[in-house]
């Protein structure tokens, strides 16, 4: 029987070189055995103070990248377009404690410098497991930051199916081998990440390729002069090894350069020419918009419709119909 995998991409900054090798490659490949289900979670980036324009603007950036980048067999829609997402999320706070929530580390995290604490922040580990078990998703990849949210929603799931009766699949978290694990090229002992990494260190998907080359060229090695693969005591050599092994399709291993001169060049060429095929492909929906928001209404219409079935049994188990 095929799996049904599910992840979700959150809008809050621009998607990045580390979001396509450590996540959506990954993901592309996995849609040649897997049932899969990609939605850009924008009501996920409500949990702080956001700017409404901007953030529209980024999920639509976000959802058409997804398509560019290769899920264009996958569903892929925006999660705000189906209700039943939060709906949902309220029988799940229906069902959650308060002290799971309270316990979740990146509402500790998230809130410890805030003056003014959203709700949202503390309740959207609840619309979190809501997108998950709406799938019925057997698989959930994850990173090791999101390990907590699916432990809650297997146990949500658990005890929504103890208390009312048998609804929801109990999902399984994995942790796939990642094609790269991309570090910021400032900063190489902190991951590449789209709200988090530095925009100099930070390559984006979208970046021109005379910016990709500086920020490459510009990337922090070490006083050293050898260049070998050792994440531990040279970082930033490390890291653009993996940068072009991963672009060019070879192993880290065979990689040898006399200098960290030609390595940087070399790399910046390689992440120039892998996200080529992506930008061009997001060149192309971006300049037919109405042909880009049926796709996106289309996957949005698929989702209600799968999940219809679904929120019925949750809505008759719990008793509101």
């Amino acid at each position: 029987m095929t799996k049904r995998v599910f992840s979700a991409f959150k809008p809050t900054g621009h998607l990045t070189l580390g979001n396509l090798l450590g996540a959506i490659m990954p993901a592309v490949r996995l849609q040649d055995e897997a049932d899969c289900v990609y939605a850009v979670a924008d009501l996920h980036a409500l949990t702080v103070k956001h700017d409404p324009e901007r953030l529209r603007a980024r999920t639509l950036e976000a959802a058409t990248l997804l398509l560019a980048c290769g899920l264009d067999r996958s569903l892929v829609y925006i999660q705000s377009r189906v209700p039943a997402h939060t709906e949902l999320a309220y029988l799940l706070e229906s069902t959650a404690y308060f002290g799971e929530m309270r316990r979740m580390i990146q509402f500790k995290e998230k809130s410890a410098n805030q003056e003014e604490v959203r709700l949202s922040l503390l309740t959207y580990p609840a619309l979190m497991a809501a997108d998950i078990l709406l799938h019925r998703a057997d698989i959930v990849p994850v990173g090791d930051d999101q390990r907590q949210h699916v432990e809650l929603t297997r146990d949500l799931a658990l005890r929504f199916n103890r208390l009312y009766g048998d609804t929801f699949t109990v999902p399984e978290a994995v942790h796939p081998q990642l094609a790269a694990r991309v570090m910021d090229l400032t900063t190489p002992d902190s991951k590449m990440g789209k709200s988090d990494g530095s925009a100099a260190g930070t390559i984006y998907l979208l970046d021109e390729p005379a910016d990709i080359r500086r920020k490459v060229m510009r990337a922090v090695t070490d006083s050293e002069t050898e260049v070998r693969y050792d994440p531990a005591e040279k970082p930033g050599v490390s890291n653009l090894l993996t940068l072009l092994a991963v672009c060019s399709g070879q192993q880290v291993e065979s990689l040898a350069y006399q200098t960290y001169g030609a390595l940087k060049r070399e790399t910046a060429e390689a992440v120039v020419e892998a996200l080529r095929p992506v930008q061009e492909r997001h060149a192309e929906l971006s300049a037919d918009p109405a042909e880009l928001a049926r796709l996106l209404a289309a996957g949005a219409a698929t989702a209600v419709e799968r999940t219809a079935g679904l929120m019925d049994s949750a809505r008759r188990a719990i008793g509101v119909l």
